[in-house]
C-alpha cells in the first residue's frame, strides 16, 4: 500500500493563499478518488474537498466552498488543493488520502471510504 505525501504547508495571513500537493510514488493515485481532510486542535477530522479519479466529479464542504480549488494531474500522479481567501478558522493538520475503491465515479466524504493517508502538512492562518 502505498502512503501518499502532503506539501505546502505552512503560515499564511488571513486572506492570503496557500496551494497543497499530494502525491504518490508510481502512479499510485491513477484511477482513485482523492479526499483532503482537516483536523484542528480539538476537534474531529473533517472532509475538506474531494476529486473523483477522472476529474470530472468533485465535491466540497461548504466551509470552503468558493474559496478552495481541488485538482488533479494524473500525469504527475498529484493531487491539488488551492487555498484562497484563508482564514483562521482554516488553521488545521491536512491529510490526503486515497479512495480505497478504485473507479469509484462519486466522491465519498466519510473517512472510513479513504484506505490510504499521508502524515498530514500544518496550515496555520494568523488574523
Amino acid at each position: 500500500q502505498v502512503q501518499p505525501e502532503e506539501s505546502g504547508g505552512g503560515l499564511a495571513q488571513a486572506g492570503g493563499s496557500l496551494r497543497l500537493s499530494c502525491a504518490a510514488s508510481g502512479r499510485a493515485l491513477a484511477g482513485y478518488a482523492v479526499g483532503w481532510f482537516r483536523q484542528a486542535p480539538g476537534k474531529e477530522r473533517e472532509f475538506v474537498a474531494g476529486i473523483s479519479w477522472s476529474g470530472n466529479n468533485i465535491y466540497y464542504a461548504n466551509s470552503v466552498k468558493g474559496r478552495f480549488t481541488i485538482s488533479r494531474d494524473n500525469a504527475k500522479s498529484t493531487v491539488y488543493l488551492q487555498m484562497n481567501s484563508l482564514q483562521p478558522e482554516d488553521t488545521a493538520v491536512y491529510y490526503c488520502a486515497k479512495d480505497g475503491t478504485r473507479l469509484r465515479a462519486v466522491v465519498r466524504s466519510t473517512e472510513y471510504e479513504y484506505d490510504s493517508w499521508g502524515q498530514g502538512t500544518q496550515v496555520t492562518v494568523s488574523s
